[in-house]
């Protein structure tokens, strides 16, 4: 049987509209100057991350934690005094007094061997630490710039979707009214169509302001002004999962940013309980003098001293507690971060793939079934055995699922790019593997054209 012209034509140009959209050649219209107006995913996140203060910041603190190594392995500096005693006019001695003189001390006091290590070790600990928190930050801006990306992304395919829709629903008015007008329509249909229209307005309206907040978003993120332009986003394509859950787990635990600086801060914790100890044992002193005197031979002196710990129960020993309850609550604080950030992977995990079937279960099976849906509604709309209403209800629902396959597919990568933020790793597989079934629901709607 042949189909009739009006379900031809609607068919014929939204299939021919989704597929320019996803040619390969589609983006690179004018070579490599079209290519350059493309906002790629890569380019964003690398512009990000060297423009961030926040990142910087971060640089500037791991420096200056460095700077600070030294300095808490370094002796105490040696102290030298002058003195002179029998006169007050200064160094000074007075004339036929053995007793007078005038002298230099040299000072140095010597930690037990050991507490400076462990002070540097302590000191080196806080530097790791803080790398630890400049990668931390690093991930968490990568994963941030994803989402705004991937939203970008999302409300650009949205416009163009509703464009399409506007365009079609345009076409299926002058339709009606030209059915109207020979009496094969009634005016609810025509006036129907004219409200699908203004509503597609008003929902392109909508789409328009929050693609310029993504925009201004990803803007914040690159440093510029909210308003500066950017290009239309890259194609994006679903990327696929190749680790399972338990996988994801065992990687967190290894490299989560902050399971890795409360470990930094358990090693710190440990050299603590270490160097609390360590200072109930006694620091030595010496000091060299040189004295002068009235017709007298100079005097050359040592001094030895040590510090006596006789309040050791309420200063060493207490430090030795302290810095034991310090030691035993980054453990705690540790195995709770290993408990939350299994929750927040499960979390991600199921949110992805669920969107994984969904974008499957859009593009294998409710494209195609709507798509049959709206030419069996076609078909019986111009033989009069279906009303105008149920025609456009399955157009406007067909349609439709192009932007939900796309917000879909941001969330999708969303939840991925937090994954990967959790783990330290890239967790799918690499782009000349996706899967080409995935790609876009397009393909899909041509298929009853090919049929015809």
């Amino acid at each position: 049987m042949k189909i009739p012209w009006l379900c031809a034509v609607l068919l014929a140009y939204p299939a021919t509209f989704a597929l320019a959209q996803q040619m390969p050649g589609a983006a690179q219209n004018s070579g490599d100057e079209s290519a350059a107006q493309v906002l790629r995913l890569d380019d964003v996140v690398r512009e990000a991350l060297g423009k961030n203060p926040e990142a910087q910041s971060a640089l500037h603190a791991i420096k200056a934690l460095q700077r600070h190594v030294p300095q808490a392995e370094a002796m105490p500096d040696p102290i030298a005094s002058v003195g002179w005693a029998g006169n007050l006019a200064p160094f000074s001695i007075m004339a036929g007094d053995p007793s007078s003189y005038r002298g230099i001390t040299l000072s140095e006091q010597f930690p037990y061997p050991g507490k400076l290590k462990l002070q540097g070790a302590i000191a080196g600990k806080d530097v790791e630490a803080a790398q630890v928190s400049y990668e931390a930050i690093r991930r968490r801006i990568t994963a941030e710039v994803k989402a705004a990306y991937y939203d970008y992304f999302y409300f650009d395919k949205a416009i163009q979707a509703t464009d399409s829709n506007k365009e079609l629903i345009e076409k299926i008015s002058k339709i009606a009214e030209a059915q109207y007008r020979v009496g094969k329509a009634m005016l609810p249909d025509v006036l129907r169509s004219q409200v699908e229209i203004s509503l597609l307005l008003e929902k392109k309206i909508m789409l328009e302001q929050q693609k310029a907040t993504a925009q201004a978003r990803i803007n914040a993120y690159l440093q510029r002004t909210p308003e500066s332009p950017l290009p239309p986003a890259e194609e994006v394509l679903p990327a696929t999962i190749h680790l399972s859950i338990e996988e994801l787990y065992a990687l967190a635990a290894g490299n989560d940013t902050t399971v890795l600086g409360n470990g930094k801060m358990i090693e710190r914790g440990r050299l603590g309980v270490a160097l609390a100890q360590r200072q109930s044992l006694p620091d030595f002193g010496v000091s060299y003098m040189v004295q002068q005197r009235t017709d007298q031979a100079t005097m050359n002196g040592f001094t030895f001293s040590v510090n006596i710990p006789v309040f050791y129960k309420t200063k060493q020993w207490q430090a030795v507690a302290e810095a034991t309850e310090t030691l035993l609550s980054a453990e705690k604080t540790r195995e709770n971060r290993l408990n939350e950030v299994r929750f927040e992977l499960k979390q991600q995990y199921l949110a992805a793939k669920a969107g994984e079937q969904l974008l499957s279960l859009y593009s294998k099976g409710v494209v195609p079934q709507t798509s049959m849906a709206l030419q069996s509604s076609m078909a019986a709309y111009e033989t009069g055995k279906a009303d105008f209403l149920s025609l456009l209800a399955n157009f406007t629902t067909l349609l439709n699922y192009e932007t939900d396959y796309y917000r879909q597919l941001a969330d999708y990568e969303t939840a991925i790019a937090r994954m990967e933020s959790l783990t330290g790793t890239a967790i799918t597989e690499p782009d000349d593997k996706k899967s080409e079934e995935q790609s876009a629901p397009a393909q899909a709607v041509d298929a009853p054209k090919k049929e015809m």
